[in-house]
C-alpha cells in the first residue's frame, strides 16, 4: 500500500533485504531453503534502518545551538532589555540570557534525541512473525554487519514495537514547541510596539498590499508546522493504543508519519538556524523600553537587605509603586522623604537601585542573567554539545 507514494521524497516501493545467506550456519543448499520468506522481522529491520537515517547528525544537531550564535560573540553579552512573564514587563535581563533560554532547551532536544537514537538502533532480524528463527541464524553477526547496537530481547515484542517511532515523533513534537515559542518571541519582538530585532529580508516578505510591511513569515511558519507535528505524534498514538500483540497491518501507518516529520523538522531546523544568524537587534530600542517600575522588585531586595523580611518589602515595594501612581511620576523619581514615608530602612544608597546594570548583576546565582553567570551558561552549553558529539 505504502509502495506507491510517499513524502518527502521518499517515492517507490520499500522492500527489505532478503537476510544475508552467509549469515545463516545452518542453511541447507537446495533451491528451496534459498527461497527465503519475507516476514515480519524483515519488514521491521529496513523499518529502524529508514528511521536512523532521518535522525540529524551530529555537525546538524550542534549548529541549532551555536552557528553564528549572537550569544557567543562578547559584544552582545552586555546589551539589556526587558524580561517578561504574562506578557508584561517584568525585570530588566540580558538578551544573551533570553538567547540561552531557548539555546538550553535545544540542546536537551540534542540529547533527548541521541537517547531516542539507542532505542532505534535495534536488531529485530532473526525474529521471523512471531516465534523467532529456526534456521540457526546468528543473529549477532547479524548486528555487527548491519551496524546496530544490540538485539531485541523477544520476537513478539520486535514485531509489533513502534515506540522508537513513538519516541520520534514525541522528540519532534518537543523540539517543534521550543521552537514556536522562540518563534512567538521573536515575531512580537520584531513588531514596531517593540522594535527589538528585525529579520534579514532572506527570512521575511512584503505584503501584497501595503509596502511598508515586512512580515515574519519564517518564523509564523515554523509556529504553524509545531501543529503538523504533533497531529503525526497524536495520531500514531492512536494508532497503537487499541492494537493486540504482534504486527498488524496498522503498524504501516507509522512510515508516512517518520518520513514527513524528518522532512519538516529538517527544513525547521534550517531556517530557525538561518533566522537567528542573520537576525539584526536593535539595542537602543531595548533600552528605551526599560522603564524604572520594572525595578520594583530590586526595591524589594534593597530593604530586605536592611533586615527586613521578604513577604513586608514585598508589600512596602508595592506601597512605592502606588505611591508613585498616585502621584503620576515614575517610582525612581520619588524623593528619600516619600520613601522613609514607607520604611525608615531607606536611606540615600537606595538610588543604586534605579541603576539597570547593577540590577541584573546582583543576579550572580548560577543561571542568572548576571554577567558572570551568562559566561558561565555558555560555557555549559559548549560543554554539553561537546559531549554529545564525542
Amino acid at each position: 500500500m505504502w509502495g506507491t507514494g510517499g513524502s518527502g521524497g521518499h517515492q517507490g516501493p520499500r522492500r527489505c533485504p532478503r537476510p544475508p545467506r552467509h549469515l545463516l550456519h545452518s542453511a541447507k543448499r537446495d533451491a528451496g531453503a534459498r527461497s527465503w520468506p519475507r516476514p515480519r522481522d524483515c519488514a521491521c529491520g529496513p523499518r529502524r534502518s529508514s528511521a536512523r537515517s532521518c535522525l540529524p547528525d551530529r555537525e546538524a544537531r550542534s549548529s541549532w545551538t551555536t552557528r553564528n550564535h549572537p550569544t557567543w560573540h562578547r559584544r552582545e553579552r552586555d546589551i539589556l532589555f526587558p524580561g517578561y512573564t504574562h506578557l508584561q514587563r517584568a525585570q530588566p535581563i540580558r538578551w544573551s540570557h533570553w538567547i540561552l533560554s531557548h539555546a538550553v532547551a535545544l540542546t536537551r532536544d540534542s540529547e533527548r534525541l541521541l537517547e531516542v537514537q539507542k532505542r532505534i538502533n535495534i536488531l529485530p532480524l532473526g525474529s521471523g512473525a512471531i516465534a523467532g528463527n529456526p534456521l540457526g541464524v546468528d543473529r549477532e553477526l547479524l548486528q555487527a554487519e548491519l551496524n546496530f547496537g544490540a538485539i531485541s530481547i523477544n520476537s513478539m515484542d520486535a514485531t509489533s514495537e513502534r515506540d522508537f517511532v513513538a519516541e520520534f515523533l514525541f522528540w519532534a513534537s518537543l523540539c517543534m514547541t521550543h521552537l514556536s515559542r522562540m518563534a512567538e518571541d521573536l515575531i512580537l519582538y520584531g513588531t514596531k510596539e517593540f522594535s527589538f530585532v528585525q529579520l534579514s529580508d532572506a527570512y521575511s516578505t512584503g505584503s501584497s498590499l501595503m509596502p511598508q510591511k515586512k512580515n515574519p513569515d519564517s518564523l509564523e511558519l515554523i509556529r504553524s508546522k509545531a501543529g503538523r507535528v504533533f497531529g503525526r505524534c497524536a495520531g500514531l498514538l492512536m494508532t497503537l493504543k487499541g492494537l493486540p500483540s504482534t504486527y498488524n497491518k496498522d503498524l504501516q501507518e507509522d512510515k508516512e508519519a517518520v518520513f514527513e516529520v524528518s522532512d519538516t523538522m529538517s527544513a525547521v531546523l534550517q531556517v530557525a538556524t538561518g533566522v537567528i544568524s542573520t537576525l539584526q537587534i536593535h539595542p537602543e530600542n531595548m533600552a528605551r523600553a526599560l522603564s524604572p517600575d520594572m525595578l520594583a522588585t530590586d526595591l524589594a531586595y534593597y530593604l530586605v537587605r536592611k533586615g527586613m523580611p521578604f513577604r513586608q518589602a514585598h508589600e512596602a515595594s508595592g506601597k512605592a509603586v502606588f505611591l508613585a501612581e498616585t502621584k503620576g511620576v515614575t517610582l525612581n523619581q520619588l524623593s528619600l522623604q516619600e520613601l522613609q514615608t514607607i520604611s525608615h530602612l531607606f536611606s540615600g544608597d537606595v538610588s543604586r537601585v534605579w541603576d539597570y546594570g547593577h540590577s541584573v548583576e546582583q543576579y550572580a546565582a548560577l543561571g542568572g542573567t548576571a554577567r558572570s553567570s551568562v559566561d558561565w551558561q555558555i560555557g555549559q552549553v559548549r560543554a554539553l554539545l561537546r559531549a554529545q558529539q564525542a
